[in-house]
């Protein structure tokens, strides 16, 4: 009799098999181009460039995989993780729908309801750019307006700072240690800024499960 699996088996074993399929795809697209126009890189080249920045992403890799999986869920973490852009759409996306239903992402409740809105998410993001690729042109002009400049400037600060507020306001004395300790970096560490932010956020979420765990030894939480 065949056994049947469960929700978290199964999640389990389609997100292996499709993380697997869509990295040999996109490892298939370079290899294609190459073998077909004759373009083979510089292999030495190529090695020594991921000798010196390959160690960096593994890093952010582990740290990540740590990081966002028991935030995501484990099939929020698999789409997560092939459609990108997390910490900046797919986190929040997730977090927001979770904190309505007032679930955690580790529950099986949690699990579909992170899962739907990451691919809700991904859904919406393509639609987005496919409109954006078709009218491109004729909205250049005005995308490139002065008077838009401190809007698109401002987008991702208004973004965060929503789940900011709504974050910090259930614990605030657990927030003032991760925000203390970004604005020492950023200030005082110039070569941090915006493209950063991958490795930034991991970090920042293990220093504040260490102090969080040692304020709630000592009693403060």
């Amino acid at each position: 009799m065949k056994k049947t699996l469960s929700y978290i088996d199964s999640v389990h074993r389609d997100g292996t098999i499709w993380n697997i399929g869509v990295m040999l795809l996109l490892l298939a697209f370079p290899l294609t181009v190459a073998v077909a126009f004759g373009a083979a890189p510089d292999w030495g080249a190529l090695a020594m460039g991921l000798i010196a920045t390959a160690p960096m992403y593994w890093a952010v890799g582990v740290i990540e995989t740590i990081t966002f999986v028991p935030m995501l869920g484990a099939g929020g973490s698999y789409l997560s993780f092939v459609t990108g852009n997390i910490s900046n759409l797919k986190l929040p996306c997730a977090i927001n729908a979770l904190e309505q239903k007032e679930v955690s992402a580790s529950s099986e409740e949690g699990e579909i309801i992170s899962t739907i809105a990451i691919a809700t998410s991904s859904i919406v993001t393509t639609i987005i750019i496919i409109i954006g690729v078709i009218c491109i042109v004729p909205l250049t002009p005005i995308l490139e307006a002065p008077v838009l400049d401190p809007a698109f400037e401002q987008m991702l600060p208004a973004l965060f700072g929503g789940l900011g507020v709504a974050f910090v306001s259930k614990n605030w004395k657990i927030a003032i240690a991760p925000v203390l300790l970004m604005l020492v970096l950023f200030i005082f560490v110039p070569a941090l800024d915006s493209g950063t932010v991958g490795i930034m956020v991991p970090v920042s979420v293990l220093f504040t499960i260490a102090v969080s765990r040692i304020l709630y030894k000592r009693g403060v939480l």
